[in-house]
């Protein structure tokens, strides 16, 4: 356990003085100079369905907190559209705001000597963004979920907005007409919320509550359901008993609890994101977590959950059918979590899972019983070779072919990619090489769910492969693979692949390999010259300037 370094609060500190009557400004009463200061982190914002309700949750949570006996006080974080932004140059501020989540949440609750924070946030980046300014904090923390989208509905078919983005594969395919592509995009997403298959903000936040970081259950609730306002009341409710205890994020975030994360993540079939992610909130935390953990947990956790975007369900049907608190209950029956890892409740894991049973109903497919896994290991899978030297991430699941040995068709940009798919210019058998994406070269390390929409929407996802130092959406399936690092920019592999080169990737054999010699790589090295950065001044060229390899969570301290 970290020390808690936190001095008195501004309130504690002085019985008189400018700063308390500022205080008494925006609120504070001579009787509330006593209580504990409580930061609300309100990722509230109509820039995304997934934000769009979070300001009746701040709202629930600050009265919950008033009642509770302390003194809340909100202040705003920022978001993006990831959903929105993508295939644009807007996707490259997507892993950026990260950053710009963690590092404004740790300056206003130190700035304000907040004695705790509740942190409520519905995209993909507010939850690792959220969770790495708790971590480096270190005062009584507890998150809340934005909640998920319901699904939309077409022909008997429930939608989510991978549903649009492979339309526009079809649509380029002429598979499907302009009309049947527009049907998708109007019934594709119906209201507030994440979006809705075991993508990244699913994934993050099921990963949190594997943590210990938030409620049972909260993680699957639908946005727009009442049980996701009273679940952010009685989240208000356990951070006042995490702040009367105690109780630390440095108590809850350990190697056990970030063993027990991963477990999950493998369990329902997570976004390969939330291998950066949890790699990044863990070095917040000073807790010891390599990318070959994730490896070595995959190989002992089976996928028991048939979740898009690889399986049939969405998150809605996930939390019927019993949710996070289900699949734990049968990791922790099956020796693979450990159930003395604490949770922001004050219990521990077994504590909070116990009247859970070691089995799913039988009345539903969503969660599999453990006689019959969707798969016997894990998806998530780090690839290594020549091309990958520190490791790069692949789903290995729901694909039918497990290797590919094809000729490289190689991109220095997205754009151009997807340009060439959309043309009917990539053919069964090649290797699509998109570089010059990661951290420090796109800047921002994109997320290519158009280029990988389309393949599947062109029929093309068990004939050709893709491998990126750019990362992937959680939506994304298929014989990818991202992350690879080193990445281009700082001289990897990948820069020096050239049109029409031997690429192998390999599921069963966890390879990533350029078929050539290592003199010709040597060769081609020697020859390489690092480009200029795209970016001088600004966001994007702070952040390239900072970030470190995707290998170790991309981050920027």
């Amino acid at each position: 356990m970290r020390d808690n370094k936190r001095s008195k609060t501004i309130t504690q500190g002085v019985q008189r003085s400018p700063n308390r009557a500022m205080l008494r400004a925006v609120g504070f009463s001579d009787d509330d100079f006593v209580k504990p200061i409580i930061g609300v982190a309100n990722g509230y914002s109509t820039i995304t369905p997934c934000n769009i309700g979070l300001e009746v949750l701040a709202q629930r949570a600050i009265a919950a907190l008033r009642k509770a006996g302390t003194m809340p006080q909100v202040f705003g974080t920022i978001t993006v559209s990831d959903g929105i932004a993508m295939g644009t140059e807007g996707m490259k501020f997507s892993l950026v705001s990260r950053e710009v989540i963690a590092d404004s949440i740790e300056t206003v609750c130190n700035a304000q000597c907040m004695d705790g924070v509740l942190a409520i946030g519905g995209c993909d980046k507010n939850m690792p963004g959220a969770m790495i300014a708790i971590a480096r904090l270190n005062i009584p923390a507890i998150f809340v979920y934005g909640g998920t989208i319901k699904p939309g509905h077409l022909h008997g078919q429930d939608l989510t907005i991978v549903s649009s983005f492979e339309a526009v594969g079809q649509y380029s395919a002429k598979k499907i007409s302009e009309a049947e592509l527009m049907d998708v995009e109007r019934h594709a997403c119906p209201g507030a919320g994440a979006c809705g298959g075991m993508y990244t903000a699913n994934t993050m936040s099921s990963a949190f509550e594997a943590l210990g970081m938030s409620l049972m259950y909260s993680s699957t609730m639908a946005a727009e359901d009442n049980e996701k306002a009273d679940s952010t009341t009685q989240s208000a409710e356990a951070l006042v008993n995490a702040v009367k205890k105690q109780i630390l994020p440095g108590e809850i975030l350990t190697r056990k609890a970030f063993e027990n994360a991963i477990s999950v993540v493998m369990a329902i079939g997570g976004s390969t994101n939330a291998v950066l992610h949890l790699l990044a909130i863990a070095h917040a935390a000073h807790v010891p977590l390599t990318i070959d953990d994730f490896e070595t947990i995959r190989r002992r956790v089976p996928v028991l959950c048939d979740l898009k975007p690889s399986g049939k369900h969405v998150t809605t049907e996930f939390h019927e059918a019993g949710g996070v608190p289900q699949i734990m209950k049968m990791l922790l029956t099956h020796e693979l979590i450990y159930g003395d890892a604490l949770t922001i409740t004050g219990k521990t894991v077994a504590e909070v899972l116990a009247d859970i049973p070691k089995e799913p109903r039988n009345d539903q497919d969503v969660i599999q019983p453990w006689s019959k896994p969707v798969y016997a290991e894990g998806h998530l899978a780090i690839l290594r070779g020549n091309l990958a030297t520190e490791g790069a991430v692949a789903k290995i699941t729901g694909i039918k072919r497990k290797s590919i040995t094809g000729q490289a068709r190689v991109f220095e940009s997205e754009e151009n990619c997807l340009d060439a798919i959309l043309a009917g210019k990539i053919k069964p058998g090649d290797v699509i090489v998109i570089r010059y994406e990661g951290p420090k070269g796109g800047p921002g390390m994109r997320e290519m769910l158009a280029p990988t929409s389309a393949i599947i929407g062109a029929g093309l996802g068990d004939s050709v492969g893709l491998i990126t130092d750019g990362r992937f959406s959680g939506g994304t399936y298929g014989m990818v693979v991202g992350h690879v690092a080193p990445e281009a920019f700082v001289g990897g592999t990948i820069a020096l692949v050239h049109e029409g080169d031997s690429i192998t990737i390999d599921a069963e054999k966890r390879l990533l390999q350029l078929n050539i010699s290592e003199e010709e790589i040597a060769k081609r090295r020697a020859a390489w010259k690092p480009p200029q950065p795209k970016y001088t001044r600004g966001v994007l060229a702070k952040y390239a300037k900072l970030v470190s390899s995707s290998s170790v969570g991309a981050v920027t301290d």
